[in-house]
């Protein structure tokens, strides 16, 4: 038995490697999408979560606080210690913070006669999501300083992303998307053109069970993945500059989960599908319009309107490049993901079973 289905995996890799247009988009897209996403796409942010660290609250520091409050592009979260930064920006809680001198008063004070007087306010920025941290730094600019004072009283610092490259913002987004691509609407296609042609209903009587017959055919897609993933890894480090810093084994865990749970989701999508048409229009306007839309790839999750920030929740995109985000850019360790693993996992087994079971009744 164990070589049927070994001879099932042999035969559906010879018909992948035979459809040159297949093996084109499976392997050259996804490079060609790498390259083209690693520039910045400047978007409007809302909602820009900000505290202050102050040890003095002065008239004129509460009168920046009242600025936040006003400012519909700003959520003031109040004040915080200065033992708290590096806290509340890790656990994203926060994307920027703004630190007032101890001397804030005196020096806005010698700074208005004329004398030269080092910054006086600091501003912390989380920068592994380029767009909320350029636009954020301009909104937070304008806000505080009205006049030629306080610009030049400010300093500004950029944890994670320093640099301001787009690419550490968009290469998480475009790994999110293509395995999408890859796994899910590749899959869907073929198990459906195999129903179309009517050779899966002979595969179905052969002595294989269909779940051996319908994994065998996952497992060519499943390997592309695997050379995609390196591929793209390889881009992001060596050609975009993109940092490992979370550590490779953590990031090609949580991709592998990823894989396998858009596989999971192509065979969903197949046993609702009839013809390759309606599979290829099921994974392009239900599946990948929503993943770009609402995975924070290109668009801040903050900015959706109070009755569709639940969406999110439910798309796998938006749970994997949140936790590349943190592997890559800022470097966190394996831990520091298990939320978004957890929910990644419990995704795939939810799309495996429904898939499963939707399979089943159609084959009675």
């Amino acid at each position: 038995m164990k070589q049927k289905f070994s001879s099932f995996i042999k035969k559906e890799s010879l018909h992948i490697l035979r459809d040159v247009r297949t093996m084109m988009i499976v392997l050259l897209i996804p490079v060609v999408l790498m390259i083209l996403f690693g520039f910045a796409i400047s978007t409007e942010v809302n909602n820009l979560n900000v505290a202050i660290v102050a040890s003095n609250h002065s008239e004129s520091v509460r009168q920046v606080a009242d600025k936040l409050s006003a400012n519909p592009y700003f959520s003031f979260l109040g004040y915080i210690d200065n033992s708290d930064i590096d806290i509340k920006l890790r656990k994203g809680e926060v994307d920027a913070i703004i630190v007032f001198d101890k001397d804030y008063d005196r020096l806005l004070s010698q700074r208005s006669q004329g004398v030269d007087t080092p910054p006086a306010i600091q501003f912390i920025f989380d920068a592994s999501n380029t767009n909320i941290a350029q636009t954020g730094a301009a909104y937070l600019q304008n806000v505080i300083s009205s006049d030629l004072t306080h610009q030049e009283m400010l300093n500004l610092h950029l944890l994670y992303n320093p640099q301001m490259k787009s690419a550490y913002n968009f290469v998480p987004g475009i790994m999110g998307l293509i395995f999408i691509l890859i796994c899910a609407m590749m899959t869907s296609v073929s198990i459906v053109r195999e129903k179309e042609v009517g050779t899966l209903e002979v595969l179905l009587v052969s002595p294989v069970r269909p779940i051996k017959i319908i994994l065998a055919k996952m497992v060519p897609y499943f390997l592309i993945s695997c050379i995609n993933l390196a591929t793209i890894l390889l881009i992001a480090r060596y050609l975009l500059d993109v940092p490992m810093s979370g550590g490779m084994g953590g990031i090609i865990t949580i991709s592998i989960i990823y894989l396998i749970l858009s596989l999971m989701l192509g065979l969903l999508i197949s046993t609702i599908a009839s013809s390759q048409v309606i599979a290829l229009l099921v994974s392009a306007m239900v599946m990948m319009l929503p993943m770009m839309m609402l995975s924070g790839m290109v668009f801040p999750i903050e900015n959706l309107p109070t009755v569709l920030k639940p969406l999110p929740y439910i798309v796998p995109a938006r749970w994997y490049i949140e936790a590349i985000r943190k592997l890559m850019i800022m470097g966190l360790p394996f831990s520091a993901v298990l939320k978004e693993v957890g929910i990644l996992i419990f995704m795939t087994f939810a799309f495996m079973g429904i898939a499963l079971k939707n399979f089943k009744n159609r084959l009675e």
